[in-house]
């Protein structure tokens, strides 16, 4: 039966004015920010479903709340859909975002004091690894590893160090900046020597790892925390997966340790990205993400960027902009304007501040998405040499917009609306 009440436009017509016009800038502009993406009609429909109406305390078949014969096998239909496809022993969908999600970890195993080792932020960890500014870094010891100097990648010697120093009790590898392959392993071996948990973050290659891209820490690491957008294409959620010995510790710090009612309507929008991701077409698509990410680094690197580590094995690259004599933001507003859409970056031991940095982060999940391929890289590549060599000339970004709107008409984004 079709709706009988006011549309949105009906209802809050500056709402939906606003809502048409990100459809339209979504629509005519690439988005390279590493971290985000496009999810489908279909993950988008589940989102905005009635079943964000529902309170759902606890987990299936054990809810504090009556009205639950709907929400039940949903939750059950996203839990069991993303162990599948992960091959995971033990998953928990309930977390609102990936920083919950960590926090939970914490929960789960540590006690206020104890030390955790992370990747150091400016190194290209996350906030929620130990970093001082985050609520992790003060309520926990942070003996946060880096990165050196020469070649800008992770010493797993250094690490070893660290550890038999610091004693952690947790160990996370897994980072928001860091363009090279996670050796999970490695790391598991580390762990094992100071008898730390190890726990893998794999927000942003969690769609790599899904479609066989990357190596997965699957039955390596303690415990897999993840959001469920970024590569994964899914709403924006988060998630944990862990060995079953550790089920029941994760579960409890989830709920009640940390949050109430699960939100039902994400939870059923994850169940449909696992759906999603479980086709044979999303290998293909994760392989893509990181054939494009190479050849997107290397018409860079031609063109006169300078790329920390030299490159990528995944699906992000960090660019120091210092040889090019412009700022981080600079680059990354003008390119903006240009319809290039990325962020600005601290790189390893940047000079500059956090908010105005020397570098850019990009990335190739979204242009994947909308199916452009390596020859779309190049004029990537190129669009940005011209841009950045000329940020202060309006013309000339005038100019690359247009060639960019263009090609993005070639190439419509998933699950983006233009009327």
């Amino acid at each position: 039966m079709p709706w009988t009440e006011p549309s949105l436009a009906a209802v809050d017509p500056e709402i939906a004015h606003l809502i048409r016009d990100a459809n339209a800038l979504e629509a005519r502009t690439i988005r390279l920010i590493p971290s985000e993406n496009y999810a489908s009609r279909a993950v988008q429909e589940a989102t905005g479903s009635v079943l964000g109406n529902k309170y759902s305390e606890g987990y299936p078949h054990k809810r504090y709340y009556e009205g639950q014969q709907i929400v039940d096998p949903v939750e059950e239909l996203a839990r069991n859909r993303m162990m599948k496809l992960f091959g995971a022993e033990h998953c928990n969908v309930q977390p609102y975002s990936g920083s919950p999600a960590n926090l939970a970890v914490y929960f789960a195993f540590l006690k206020p004091g104890d030390t955790v080792m992370g990747l150091a932020l400016p190194a290209g960890g996350h906030l929620t690894h130990g970093w001082g500014v985050s609520i992790t870094g003060s309520y926990f010891k942070s003996a946060a590893y880096g990165v050196r100097r020469e070649d800008q990648r992770i010493d797993l010697d250094e690490v070893r160090k660290l550890a038999k120093e610091h004693q952690p009790k947790l160990i996370f590898c897994g980072g928001t900046a860091y363009a090279r392959t996670w050796d999970f392993p490695a790391f598991r071996s580390i762990a094992d020597e100071v008898g730390a948990i190890l726990v893998a973050d794999i927000a942003h290659i969690a769609g790599l790892v899904a479609g066989g891209a990357h190596p997965s820490p699957i039955g390596i690491a303690d415990v897999v925390t993840t959001t469920t957008h970024k590569t994964l294409r899914g709403p924006r959620g988060g998630m944990i997966m862990a060995k079953k010995v550790h089920a029941a510790a994760i579960d409890k710090a989830v709920f009640p340790g940390l949050q109430g009612g699960p939100h039902n309507h994400t939870t059923a929008a994850i169940a449909v990205a696992a759906h999603e991701a479980l086709q044979p077409s999303f290998k293909t698509y994760a392989h893509a993400i990181v054939e494009n990410a190479k050849a997107l680094a290397a018409a860079l690197s031609e063109r006169g960027f300078s790329l920390v580590t030299g490159g990528t094995d995944n699906h992000l690259i960090l660019a120091d902009l210092t040889p090019l004599n412009v700022s981080g933001k600079i680059a990354a507003r003008a390119l903006d304007r240009a319809g290039l859409v990325l962020n600005y970056n601290s790189v390893p031991f940047d000079p500059r501040k956090p908010f105005d940095p020397s570098g850019i982060r990009l990335g190739t999940p979204g242009a994947t998405s909308r199916g452009m391929g390596t020859t779309e890289m190049v004029q990537i590549a190129e669009w940005m040499k011209r841009v950045v060599t000329k940020h202060d000339d309006e013309a000339n970004l005038e100019a690359v917009r247009r060639e960019v709107e263009a090609v993005c008409a070639k190439y419509p984004a998933p699950g983006v609306l233009v009327e």
